[in-house]
């Protein structure tokens, strides 16, 4: 960006000529570009890398060695195209999800007004450097830490630093990422880009390292019991094929054979697409998922700690109440759109009387200020004091419009708002000569130059709305025949006009999102840099309670007494700094928490990105926080959240429902090489380990991610997080799967070999059974067909652990019932299709084939259906015994 020269002469407001332009250029050669260091994750290549060298990856990756080292290069070959297939798709998720983070606002302001050479300049703010002088005004962003030489009152936005709402006094230090809401300043700039206070909490959030996600953890625990089985079962195997005489290259075939029956080549996928369509459905409820996993790690969160301005609340400070001769006024509406409230009295609207005589107030409202409202409606932008913004919506809903007020009485002089002063003073000139003089600010210090009131009534009132949570303007008024020669001069002899009642309001939906954390068993700590009344107000009327409110600096060193104060339903800890957000992160982790951190400001990056599962706001927040989040909230809405973690717990629920009915099928692959072994191989082995895979990846695969998508189930949000550590492969998913589902499924798939020798190829019952040919072929087509056909109505039963098929209903996933119908067609063509039933080592089914089929999978149902109607019944009557004490 070229350099923009202005008049050429010093600033008035400029104490020095500033850096010559020569030493400004070699500066920037020494320092650098005023730019932050960037939160970055490992680049495109390690992540693609990181999809492919996990445990259960590497685990497959062995087994498709061993199909090459056993003469299966087609076996060996499809597992290698699972493993990528499935890299490609979460690093592709993972990548679209970081574009679009990338896609946001950039944190720092593209210009800044500087001093150099005697003139002024505007320069790119990527090249400021130590030493220059640095202009501040009104609606400017800070783009470096600066020295302040000069303050005109400036009074400054810090919520992306510190979390504070409200504008603050500059002090003696300007701070990059701040920005100027009233008044103006002048600096020397100290700092830039890493150096910045910004930059160090960047450094920060670059520093901390993320424990693993909860599913990671369980999900490599499930896959080394699984890998450790199928390989010590498969050695088994191999020991008993050379026992039997099986020649050595065979038994090793027959090896890698029972290895591969009970490796789940389909689980890496099918966990992936249900993670991802778990996220698609985040996505359209408004939150955007960075990392798959942290779509289960919701699921098991115990405590969400949130920040205050923008998630509880809507950040568009409003006026809520008025008091003013001797009425109290509700105002309705919330933020920056007038028309969507008004003034009411007694619940009513006001009528033209009432509003005339509340007129004089309304029109100091919108004329005692500095601020403008831009934007169109919904997408408001206050330049200026949010505060002064909500005293111009409430002049608007009572009628009164600033422009036209401001033409019919413009504004002649002015006295700035003073820390020691605490009021601000507009002078104007009304149609009749007189002098409008309008005075507000604190209660205290407008009432006291007030006369002819009850100071102490009036005082009484403000106090009553302060402790109902509202940040209190009093406005005040005299008229005079002159111009006053001062602030004293003007600001005395005042009328009191009313109290104005002001706080950024909570969101609608945060309430009830409040209540469905209490529900679920989630505990609720608010992180705020505000004052702890005010805070304390927030948790009131969010429903987080009447919580101690602790102060950020008084917190215990010790991690756990920490811990133990944030155990409560709801907690509250003002005046945070952002290294104490980071604290509170990792000391109730330590005590076993799964923590959810909200948060839009850089101050709040580190514990971002410390915290379980970040969540970053999408509108309000910085790209830095948004870069060390998990998620990100499209629209802000604290609901979302609860949305969120009910959609983690229905994942975890998917986890283990499409578990079982990959296991299950597992035991029905693997019980043909048993029953083979333990017969000494007058058993035929009836299912190849292309079988298999078809079986893994083929006909399952669809069902299984069907599962995976399995909407929240009802009462998922009415239970409390599952504990800290609970597998995904549990006894109740072992049991279900190898103790009842996988042996029935398996029994009935084996019964069909003696059954279809006798039906279908004549053989009676002191003849032995075929082990090769065709003859074999069909059987292995009866057996491979039984399993697949059994596997869907499994696909309908898994949906609940409980209810029944017949309570749920059968059309409810309407995923799940195309994915069966796919699976019925890759089955006929599996048996029809000349060339793929010969890959297979299968043949086609007559009109008596089908039939021995068809019963396997009504009888399977039937089954389960009696399995759970008896433990559905005993967990009732469990729930209806006495307790004993």
């Amino acid at each position: 960006m070229a350099t923009v020269i202005t008049p050429d002469r010093p600033p008035a407001d400029a104490p020095r000529p500033g850096l010559d332009s020569a030493v400004a250029a070699h500066l920037l050669e020494t320092h650098g570009r005023n730019v932050l260091p960037t939160v970055t994750g490992p680049g495109f290549g390690r992540q693609f890398v990181s999809q492919v060298v996990h445990f259960f990856a590497l685990v497959l990756w062995a087994a498709a060695v061993l199909a090459w080292i056993g003469g299966m290069p087609t076996l060996a070959v499809a597992i290698v195209v699972v493993v990528l297939v499935n890299a490609a798709f979460s690093f592709l998720q993972e990548v679209r999800a970081e574009r679009a983070t990338r896609a946001l606002a950039e944190l720092l302001p593209a210009t800044a007004r500087v001093v150099r050479s005697g003139r002024r300049l505007t320069v790119p703010a990527v090249e400021l450097v130590p030493g220059d002088v640095l202009l501040i005004a009104e609606g400017d962003h800070v783009s470096a830490d600066a020295d302040v030489v000069e303050d005109h009152e400036l009074r400054v936005d810090v919520s992306l630093l510190t979390g504070e709402s409200e504008p603050v006094p500059v002090g003696t230090r300007l701070l990059a990422g701040t920005f100027a809401v009233s008044g103006s300043a002048v600096g020397v700039v100290v700092q830039t880009g890493g150096d910045t206070r910004l930059g160090s909490l960047s450094q920060i959030t670059g520093d901390v390292h993320r424990r693993p996600a909860p599913l990671r953890i369980e999900l490599d625990r499930a896959v080394r019991l699984i890998a450790a089985v199928a390989v010590v079962s498969g050695v088994v195997f191999f020991v008993v094929s050379l026992a039997l005489g099986m020649p050595a290259n065979h038994g090793f075939l027959f090896g890698v054979g029972v290895i591969v029956a009970l490796v789940p080549e389909g689980l890496l996928p099918t966990l992936t697409l249900s993670l991802a369509m778990s996220a698609s459905r985040m996505a359209r409820r408004g939150a955007l998922v960075r990392h798959l996993e942290a779509v289960e790690t919701l699921g098991a969160t115990t405590v969400i700690c949130t920040d205050k301005t923008g998630t509880l609340t809507a950040n568009q400070m409003t006026a809520a109440a008025v008091a003013a001769f001797g009425h109290s006024y509700d105002v309705t509406g919330a933020g920056y759109d007038a028309s969507t409230g008004g003034i009411q009295l007694a619940g009513l609207p006001l009528g033209e009387l009432a509003l005339d005589e509340l007129r004089p107030l309304l029109e100091a409202a919108a004329l005692c200020g500095d601020a403008r409202i831009e934007g169109e409606v919904g997408r408001e932008h206050v330049i200026g004091d949010p505060s002064e913004a909500a005293l111009l919506v409430l002049a608007q809903k009572g009628g009164v419009e600033h422009d036209d007020a401001a033409r019919r009485a413009p504004r002649v002089a002015g006295f700035p708002f003073t820390s020691d002063r605490r009021r601000m003073t507009t002078v104007h000139r009304r149609p009749d000569g007189q002098v409008a003089i309008l005075v507000k600010g604190s209660p205290e210090s407008v009432v006291a130059r007030c006369r002819g009131l009850d100071q102490s009534r009036a005082l009484a009132d403000a106090d009553g709305l302060a402790h109902a949570g509202f940040r209190v303007l009093a406005l005040a008024s005299r008229t005079s025949p002159e111009l006053p020669v001062d602030a004293d001069d003007a600001e005395r002899d005042l009328e009191l006009l009313g109290l104005i009642g002001l706080r950024d309001p909570i969101r609608p939906e945060v309430p009830e999102a409040v209540a469905r954390c209490r529900q679920a068993g989630v505990r609720i700590v608010m992180i705020t840099g505000d004052h702890p009344a005010t805070a304390a107000a927030i948790a009131r009327l969010s429903g987080i309670g009447d919580a101690v409110v602790l102060l950020g600096d008084e917190l215990p060193e010790d991690d756990a007494a920490l811990a133990a104060l944030l155990t409560g339903p709801g907690a509250v800890v003002a005046r945070a700094a952002p290294e104490q957000k980071l604290r509170i992160a990792r000391a109730l982790q330590s005590a076993g928490d799964v923590v959810a951190m909200t948060g839009d400001g850089v101050n709040d990056a580190p514990a971002l990105r410390q915290a379980d599962i970040g969540i970053a706001m999408g509108i309000a927040g910085t790209d830095v926080a948004r870069a060390a989040a998990d998620i990100v909230l499209l629209d802000d809405s604290f609901a979302h959240i609860v949305e969120a973690i009910e959609e983690g717990r229905a994942a975890f629920d998917n986890i283990r429902r499409f578990l079982t009915y990959h296991l299950t099928d597992n035991v029905s692959e693997l019980a043909p090489f048993v029953v083979w072994a333990l017969s000494g191989g007058s058993f035929p082995l009836v299912l190849s380990v292309l079988q298999i895979l078809a079986l893994d990846i083929g006909t399952d695969l669809l069902p299984a991610v069907a599962l995976g998508g399995e909407a929240p189930e009802r009462g998922v949000m009415d239970r409390a997080p599952r504990p800290h550590g609970t597998p995904v492969l549990d006894r109740g998913v072992l049991g279900r799967a190898f103790g009842f589902l996988g042996p029935v499924e398996a029994m009935l798939s084996l019964s069909l070999v003696p059954i279809g020798a006798a039906v279908l190829l004549g053989w009676g019952p002191g003849d032995a059974l075929p082990d090769s040919g065709h003859d074999l072929a069909i059987l292995s087509t009866l057996v491979f067909a039984s399993i697949v056909a059994m596997q869907m109505a499994n696909a309908f039963s898994c949906r609940s652990l409980h209810d029944s098929v017949f309570t749920i209903g059968w059309g409810t996933n309407r995923l799940l019932a195309g994915a069966v119908a796919v699976e019925l067609v890759l089955l006929v063509a599996s048996v029809h299709v000349p060339w793929l039933s010969n890959v297979l080592g299968q043949t086609a089914l007559g009109v008596q084939g089908w039939l021995l089929v068809l019963p396997m999978p009504f009888a399977l149902l039937a089954l389960e259906e009696t399995r759970k109607a008896l433990t559905g019944r005993r967990l009732r009557s469990r729930a209806a015994a006495p307790a004993a004490f």
